[in-house]
């Protein structure tokens, strides 16, 4: 019989949801120009959420695409074969998506961060995409969080 999970492993859990429906949200959002209300709800409506963390996918969908300019900044920075222009929209959507809990969600580990979106790229992207969003998503974490990415490597 195993134990019942802890708080910190439903959070987990439901982080790794929230952030799972965040991208294909913001996916839809690049594609198809929609609102982000209109999204948001359709997402809330067609899926259930009693085992997302709502709240932290309301902040993704809504703050990625208002903060799209400082985050492409950020994700060209870290690009070296390829433009933004280039990137597929799936790779776009968790860059961006990772780009943001980089800068902004200093409560999450860098780690945390790049795993999450190495694992949605493996699972959603295209042929080793998880290599490529690894390599950009190193970069803009020793951008963004110098020090914690330096005391991890020690």
């Amino acid at each position: 019989m195993s134990k019942p999970l802890t708080e910190q492993q439903l959070l987990v859990g439901k982080r790794r949801k929230a952030r799972h429906y965040a991208m294909q949200a913001l996916y839809q959002w690049k594609m198809s120009g929609s609102s982000l209300n209109k999204i948001d709800t359709e997402f809330r409506t067609d899926n259930d959420f009693s085992k997302v963390d709502g709240e932290y996918f309301g902040e993704l969908l809504h703050n990625v695409p208002s903060s799209c300019g400082t985050l492409d900044t950020m994700i060209e920075s870290g690009l070296t074969d390829r433009t933004l222009d280039e990137i597929n929209p799936v790779e776009l959507a968790l860059l961006r998506m990772s780009a943001y809990e980089l800068q902004a969600r200093l409560d999450v580990p860098y780690k945390v961060v790049i795993n999450e979106a190495v694992s949605l790229g493996k699972k959603f992207g295209a042929t080793d995409s998880h290599k490529f969003i690894n390599a950009v998503l190193d970069k803009v974490a020793a951008q963004c969080r110098g020090p914690e990415v330096q005391a991890g490597e020690q």
